[in-house]
């Protein structure tokens, strides 16, 4: 089945588009009191310029958060996104640059780097924005970039920081900066949060949201009792309430009904959960 004949299938069931994709959409966003609570220690973090470390299992929507932030970015604030970590110190410098500039410097030598990216950040000061780096998937950065970040980090004028370091990933970086090495790293840690599942209230209108998000009309709906069934067999991690809506949808379609029953959601779970 083509993607064409997928979007006629959700046209089918009266929904102007896929409301269950697993791609991190910030039209989708859900204000949750997880993930609001999430937003304000960044928010929180970029303020105090500090360092932030938010870190959650796989699939709780944790790159969401961050292209929501980059999305809606406070006022006087540059973002420095960095979506791959995994690379050297010198090319994640020159990540940064470039994010900053929207251009790579000429020459991209380490200790060219190390003397133009702080004029940079200086710069960005003087004219009243801040620099906040974001990093995501921050549990794969290597111990000599997570230092260098935190040199590059120490950089102040007399008052303010130049840079404020977010650091997002997975609970393998609060093992990582658990070390003894890290120490130092540990100490500038200011605003730390563990992101969570859903419970079963936000479950619930988690999946409302979504569908009412590209509903025409009132013709799909998820019979009484199957969002709790969701619930339970999603643990309440978004990434599989998605995979199990979205296989629930595909499975009415196909029965040619627009109520989801308990069979429709146990049976998308066989093929998810497994």
């Amino acid at each position: 089945m083509t993607t064409l004949d997928l979007h006629l299938c959700y046209q089918d069931l009266g929904l102007t588009e896929p409301p269950f994709r697993l791609t991190p959409d910030t039209d989708f966003f859900f204000p949750g009191s997880h993930h609001m609570e999430a937003l304000n220690h960044l928010h929180f973090g970029i303020a105090s310029g500090g360092f932030t470390m938010l870190t959650g299992e796989v699939g709780l929507g944790k790159t969401l958060l961050c292209r929501h932030l980059l999305r809606h970015p406070p006022d006087g604030v540059r973002f420095a996104y960095l979506l791959n970590p995994d690379q050297s110190y010198g090319d994640l410098l020159a990540s940064i640059y470039e994010d900053l500039t929207g251009t790579l410097p000429e020459d991209r030598s380490l200790g060219a780097l190390q003397r133009e990216l702080p004029k940079l950040l200086l710069r960005l000061a003087e004219g009243g924005e801040r620099v906040v780096v974001l990093v995501d998937e921050a549990h794969r950065l290597s111990g000599k970039v997570l230092e260098g970040l935190r040199l590059l980090s120490n950089l102040d004028t007399e008052k303010d920081k130049l840079m404020c370091l977010l650091l997002v990933g997975q609970p393998e970086l609060e093992q990582k900066l658990a070390a003894r090495c890290f120490r130092p790293l540990r100490q500038r840690i200011s605003v730390r949060y563990r992101l969570q599942p859903f419970g079963y209230r936000e479950t619930r209108d988690y999946i409302d949201h979504r569908i009412q998000k590209v509903q025409q009309g009132d013709r799909v709906r998820f019979q009484t009792g199957v969002p709790w069934l969701i619930y339970w067999l999603s643990g309440g991690v978004p990434r599989r309430i998605n995979q199990l809506c979205d296989r629930a949808l595909l499975g009415a379609f196909a029965k040619n009904q627009t109520v989801i029953g308990h069979y429709l959601a146990w049976k998308a779970s066989q093929e998810f959960l497994k």
